[in-house]
C-alpha cells in the first residue's frame, strides 16, 4: 500500500463507496417493486452521491489529475476525467428519482427507472474506482512530495 496520506484517504473511500454499492445492487436486485424497507439505503446512497462523489472528483479533477498530466500520465487522467462526467450525467439522472425513493414516495414507472439508472451507475461507479485503484493511487508516491502530500491530506479533509 502506499505511504501516501492522500492515497490512503482516497484508497478509504474507495472502499466504503464499494461497500455501499454493492447493498444498493442486491437491494435493487431484489426489489422490483418499491419496498418500504429500502428507503434508508436509498437515502445512504443519495448522500453519498450528493456529497462525496463531486467532493471526490473535484478534489481528484483539480488537485490530482493536473499533477498526473505535468508527470506524462495525461492520457489516464483525462480518461478518469471523462468517466467522471458520465458518472456525473448518470448521477444527475438518478438523482430525483432516488430521493423521491428516500421519501418512500415513488410509483412504478419511476421506480423502474430509478433501478435502471442506479445499476447503470453501480457498474460505472465501480469499474471507474477500480481503475483509480491501479492507475491513480499507486502513483501519488510519486506525484507527491511530503509536504505537498499532507498539505493536500488536511485540505481534502477540510471539505
Amino acid at each position: 500500500m502506499s505511504s501516501s496520506q492522500v492515497s490512503r484517504i482516497l484508497d478509504e473511500e474507495h472502499r466504503n463507496n464499494i461497500a455501499l454499492l454493492g447493498k444498493v445492487e442486491q437491494a435493487l436486485g431484489r426489489a422490483p417493486r418499491f419496498e418500504a424497507g429500502i428507503a434508508g439505503l436509498i437515502g445512504q446512497f443519495v448522500r453519498a452521491l450528493e456529497h462525496d462523489v463531486d467532493r471526490h472528483f473535484l478534489f481528484e479533477e483539480e488537485q490530482l489529475f493536473p499533477r498526473m498530466t505535468e508527470a506524462g500520465d495525461g492520457g489516464m487522467a483525462a480518461l478518469l476525467a471523462e468517466e467522471h462526467a458520465a458518472i456525473r450525467e448518470v448521477a444527475a439522472e438518478l438523482l430525483p428519482l432516488a430521493r423521491m425513493a428516500a421519501a418512500g414516495a415513488i410509483d412504478e414507472a419511476n421506480w423502474s427507472a430509478l433501478r435502471r439508472t442506479a445499476l447503470e451507475l453501480v457498474e460505472r461507479q465501480v469499474a471507474h474506482i477500480q481503475k483509480e485503484t491501479m492507475a491513480l493511487l499507486p502513483l501519488l508516491d510519486d506525484l507527491l512530495d511530503e509536504a505537498d502530500d499532507r498539505e493536500l491530506a488536511f485540505a481534502y479533509a477540510a471539505t
